[in-house]
């Protein structure tokens, strides 16, 4: 499944351009140094973390996608430096439990 596919099945909000990747797994933590040293290149990081240092990792990583949980807002210096990478951050209202269940429906 596609990033854009992805977006438009689970009706996820991205906060910028959605860069449309292949989604080729899920990685679910909320600490930066998880994603580093156990996520695989192409995943999709479902996380409650917002902050700047996501995108960092994130593109250390080369993530396809990344999912902020229970409605946090995403701050302005993130979007930036997510629209540098090239690298799509979406938003959902859900709680994480919830949203990865989701996803384990939609086959991914």
């Amino acid at each position: 499944m596609t990033v854009v596919e992805l977006k438009d099945k689970l009706k996820l909000k991205a906060v910028n351009d959605v860069n449309d990747k292949e989604v080729e797994g899920v990685f679910i933590s909320d600490m930066v140094s998880d994603v580093m040293a156990g996520a695989s290149p192409g995943a999709l990081w479902v996380t409650t973390q917002s902050h700047k240092n996501v995108v960092a990792a994130a593109n250390l990583v080369d993530i396809a996608a990344v999912v902020v949980t229970r409605g946090k807002p995403v701050p302005d210096e993130t979007i930036e430096m997510a629209k540098r990478a090239e690298l799509t951050i979406f938003t959902t209202d859900l709680e994480t439990y919830e949203f990865v269940g989701k996803l384990h429906e939609a086959g991914v």
